[in-house]
């Protein structure tokens, strides 16, 4: 069975986030999944099932359980599916739950993902445990059905976070994001990311929960984001940079019908033969 490795929301390899891609015709045994995405130890792999050269259905395993929604593993399989398996510009991807995820790709390289709006609500009971685990003073709390949104005074406040990772996985599926308007460009992150692009807002996200202490690039919760700060700059396109260690650039754009187009670039890192 053939599987790639495909660092995401980059141009450079080693930077990004790292996930598997496995094509199939149809689904495996569940608990195969899952034990192959144990023994990955990624953040993220995806699994895709074809339905023809335009439709397919995805999912999505850490290294502890399946996800309901993976932004840079989609990128990733679209990646692999552009590259390998379809002459098609535009796909379409099948989604329990969330609907059709539209990704395209661009002359350049780039694919642009449409993902449905997870649009996060103010919180003012903020958890005691989430005051706890963080370490930096924040503005604001949000909350979507993913994680809570935590909105940081500055972009050194958020490198320099060292959240208790203990405490943030007591929270179980409710993971943590923390964010800061990032229009003043700080020397920190010019340092950091190499496309030297102007951003709007920098991010971080936890999940020890899920077995992901740090995810390096994340996709998905820059559904619940991008919003937060598109009406606070009163901007529709945003470029996006999450500073983990390996960091990443998220190019993203509100759309109509409560749809976001997220894009980014990706590299082909590895293919594999697994043996069953």
């Amino acid at each position: 069975m053939q599987m790639y490795q495909v660092d995401a929301f980059t141009t450079q390899l080693f930077k990004g986030n790292p996930a598997a891609v496995i094509v199939t015709d149809d689904w495996l045994d569940e608990a195969l999944m899952q034990n192959i995405a144990l023994e990955n130890n990624l953040s993220e792999t995806a699994f895709v099932k074809k339905i023809d050269q335009e439709n397919f259905e995805i999912r999505w395993f850490t290294p502890t359980t399946e996800v309901d929604f993976c932004g840079h593993a989609t990128l990733a399989s679209s990646f692999v599916i552009f590259k390998e398996f379809s002459p098609a510009k535009t796909i379409y991807f099948h989604v329990k739950n969330l609907g059709i995820f539209i990704v395209t790709q661009h002359a350049d390289g780039k694919m642009s993902m449409n993902f449905p709006v997870r649009r996060a609500e103010l919180v003012t009971d903020v958890p005691n445990v989430l005051r706890q685990a963080l370490t930096k003073p924040f503005k604001a709390v949000y909350l979507n059905q993913q994680a809570y949104i935590v909105v940081y005074e500055s972009v050194q406040d958020i490198l320099d976070e060292k959240p208790n990772m203990e405490l943030l996985k007591t929270m179980g599926k409710v993971r943590t994001a923390i964010t800061a308007d990032a229009t003043q460009l700080d020397v920190a992150i010019t340092s950091l990311a190499s496309d030297q692009v102007a951003y709007d807002c920098v991010s971080r996200y936890f999940a020890p929960a899920n077995g992901i202490p740090e995810d390096p690039v994340t996709g998905s919760i820059h559904t619940g984001i991008i919003p937060i700060w598109a009406e606070k700059l009163a901007k529709t396109e945003l470029t996006a940079y999450q500073a983990s260690s390996r960091g990443g650039t998220l190019y993203c754009k509100m759309l109509d019908n409560e749809r976001i187009e997220i894009s980014g670039y990706a590299r082909l890192f590895m293919q594999a033969q697994i043996e069953l």
